[in-house]
C-alpha cells in the first residue's frame, strides 16, 4: 500500500515539474520574443502587412491610335534580365519603343527628389496619378486588412483611379509629321522647328510634334534641358501675319467693314511716333481688304483696327482666347505675353492685329485659327481619348461643342478670303488644288532681341490652313524658328504643309469637295 502511495506521488511530481518546465520555456520564448527580439519579428511582421514595391516597378501603358487597326503601345514596362553573383534577377524598366517620335507628347519616367518613380513632362507627368502603379507605392496585405487588429492599417482607393491611357495622337501621321519637320529643319538649318494637326471641329490632336527631341530611353544624356520642354504648349513667339486672319474676321464679325470694303493703302504710317509699313514698303492706293490677306499688308490690318478702335479690337482678340491658356491636356501650358492687349496706346493694338508685340504659344494659335473654319467656335484642344481604369471602366472624353465666338457667316467670309489666297496669292496660285479648297495663311515675324528690339537678320516663320475649306477636318500649323537661306514662310513651310495635306487626304481617304 505505501508502495502504491509513494508512486502515485512521483507521477504527480513528474507532471507537477514539467508543466513548470514548458511554462518556464514559455516565458523565456515570450520574452525572447517580445523582448530580445522585438525589433526584428516587428519588421518581419510589417513586411509581410506592408512592403515597398520599388523593386518591381510597374507603370500603366499609353497608346497611340492608327486608323482601322488597333492601338499601339507607346509607353509600357519592359523586363530586363541581369546578373550579378551568378544569380539571375529581374529589372523593369519604362520603354518608349517609337524613341524620338512624339516623346515631347509622352515625356518620360525619372526619379525625383525622395527616390520615387515619377512621370517627368508630357503625358507621364500630366496623368501621373492614373500611369503610376503600387510599385512606387505602399502595398497593404489584404488578409492582414480584413482580419488584423492593427491601429492606422494603411487603405488606399488608389486603384479605382489606376489605368491605362489611349491618345487622341495617329501614330502614322505623328510619324509622317516628324518626318516632313526632321527634313524641313535639315533644310533650312533651323534652330527649332514645330507642328500640330488637330480636328478643328472639337480640338482633337492627330499629331504633334517638335525639334530638336530627345529619346525618352536614353534621357539621361541629353546635354540641354531644354530639349525636354514642349513649345508646343510652354513656348511663346511673336506669329506674325497669320494672325491677319483673326483681325480680318474681328472687323467682319463686328460689321465695321464687309467684304466689298476699299481702303486707301499709302504703304507707311507713324503710330504714336512709331513707324509702322508693309514688308515692301509700297503703297496699293485704293484697294479691297481681300488684297490685306493676300499680299498680306499691315497697313491694311491697321486700317482694320482702326475702324474697330482698339477697345473692341482687344476684346475680340480676347474672344479668340489670345492670352489664356487652352486647357489642353499637357503639362506646364504657360499663357503667353500680350500686356499690348491691355495698352491705351493705339499702336500696340495695330501692331499685335498683325502678329508682332504679342507673344503666344502654338497651341493657343490654332485653337484661334480654328474658330475661323469651324463656323467660329473655340473649341477646346485635348490629347487623351480615353481612359481604361483597372477596375473595368473606361472614360471617354467627350469635347464640348465650344464658345460661340464670331458668328458663323464670318466664318464662312473668312474661309472664302483666305482660299482666295491659296488659289491666286500664293506661289501665284501654283499650289491651288483641282480637287481640294484649301484655306492658308504664311507668317513671317521678326524675332524679338531679349533687350529690346528686333534682329534684323533673324525671323519666325509660320503656317496654317484647313481643309476642306468649308467644311474643315483637319487643321494644320506649322511654324520654324531662324531658318537660314530664305527670309519668308512662303519659301520654307508651303512644301512641307502640301505635303502634310496629300498625306492627310491620301491616309484619312478625305473625300474631294470640288
Amino acid at each position: 500500500m505505501k508502495s502504491k502511495i509513494t508512486n502515485q506521488n512521483n507521477k504527480s511530481r513528474f507532471v507537477i515539474f514539467a508543466f513548470v518546465l514548458f511554462y518556464l520555456i514559455c516565458i523565456i520564448q515570450l520574452v525572447n520574443i517580445q523582448i530580445i527580439k522585438h525589433d526584428q519579428y516587428v519588421g518581419e511582421a510589417n513586411s509581410q502587412y506592408v512592403k515597398n514595391l520599388e523593386d518591381n516597378f510597374n507603370r500603366g501603358k499609353v497608346f497611340f491610335t492608327k486608323q482601322g487597326s488597333e492601338n499601339i503601345l507607346v509607353a509600357g514596362v519592359k523586363d530586363e534580365i541581369k546578373i550579378k553573383n551568378n544569380k539571375e534577377y529581374t529589372i523593369k524598366n519604362r520603354l518608349y519603343p517609337l524613341e524620338d517620335i512624339g516623346s515631347k507628347v509622352l515625356g518620360f519616367v525619372a526619379y525625383d527628389e525622395n527616390n520615387k518613380r515619377v512621370g517627368r513632362y508630357g503625358i507621364e507627368k500630366y496623368y501621373d496619378d492614373v500611369l503610376s502603379r503600387d510599385g512606387d507605392k505602399l502595398y497593404t496585405n489584404f488578409f492582414a486588412e480584413i482580419f488584423g487588429d492593427m491601429k492606422g492599417a494603411i487603405t488606399s482607393d488608389k486603384p479605382f483611379y489606376e489605368g491605362d491611357i489611349i491618345l487622341t495622337i495617329d501614330i502614322e501621321a505623328q510619324k509622317y509629321l516628324y518626318e516632313t519637320l526632321k527634313e524641313a529643319k535639315t533644310k533650312w538649318k533651323s534652330d527649332r522647328i514645330g507642328g500640330i494637326i488637330m480636328d478643328p471641329r472639337d480640338g482633337r490632336i492627330i499629331a504633334m510634334e517638335e525639334l530638336p527631341t530627345f529619346n525618352p530611353n536614353k534621357f539621361s544624356e541629353v546635354t540641354d534641358a531644354s530639349d525636354y520642354k514642349n513649345d508646343m504648349v510652354s513656348g511663346v513667339y511673336e506669329m506674325g501675319s497669320i494672325i491677319k486672319p483673326i483681325t480680318m474676321a474681328s472687323a467682319l464679325d463686328s460689321g465695321v467693314v464687309d467684304v466689298d470694303t476699299f481702303y486707301n493703302d499709302v504703304g507707311s504710317r507713324q503710330l504714336n511716333g512709331r513707324n509702322v509699313s508693309n514688308f515692301d514698303k509700297a503703297g496699293r492706293g485704293w484697294v479691297n481688304i481681300q488684297l490685306i490677306l493676300d499680299k498680306s499688308l499691315n497697313i491694311g490690318i491697321v486700317f482694320l483696327v482702326e475702324k474697330m478702335g482698339a477697345k473692341l479690337f482687344q476684346e475680340y482678340f480676347t474672344k479668340f482666347g489670345i492670352g489664356t491658356e487652352s486647357g489642353v491636356d499637357l503639362p506646364n501650358e504657360v499663357s503667353g505675353l500680350t500686356k499690348n492687349l491691355q495698352s491705351d496706346i493705339f499702336v500696340d493694338s495695330a501692331t499685335a492685329g498683325f502678329g508682332q508685340g504679342i507673344a503666344i504659344t502654338p497651341i493657343q494659335t490654332i485653337r484661334a485659327l480654328a474658330a475661323l473654319g469651324n463656323g467660329g467656335k473655340l473649341v477646346n484642344p485635348y490629347i487623351v481619348d480615353s481612359i481604361e481604369y483597372k477596375n473595368g471602366l473606361t472614360k471617354k472624353i467627350e469635347p464640348d461643342e465650344g464658345e460661340q465666338i464670331i458668328k458663323k457667316e464670318t466664318s464662312e467670309q473668312v474661309s472664302r478670303m483666305l482660299v482666295h489666297v491659296v488659289d491666286t496669292a500664293l506661289a501665284n496660285g501654283e499650289r491651288k488644288m483641282k480637287n481640294y479648297s484649301v484655306a492658308a495663311k504664311t507668317g513671317t515675324a521678326q524675332i524679338p532681341v531679349p533687350n529690346g528690339g528686333y534682329y534684323k537678320d533673324r525671323y519666325l516663320h509660320s503656317f496654317f490652313g484647313y481643309f476642306p475649306a468649308y467644311n474643315p477636318k483637319y487643321i494644320i500649323f506649322l511654324y520654324q524658328v531662324n531658318p537660314k537661306g530664305a527670309e519668308y514662310a512662303s519659301k520654307t513651310l508651303t512644301d512641307p504643309f502640301f505635303k502634310l495635306v496629300d498625306f492627310l487626304i491620301s491616309y484619312y481617304a478625305v473625300p474631294p469637295d470640288r
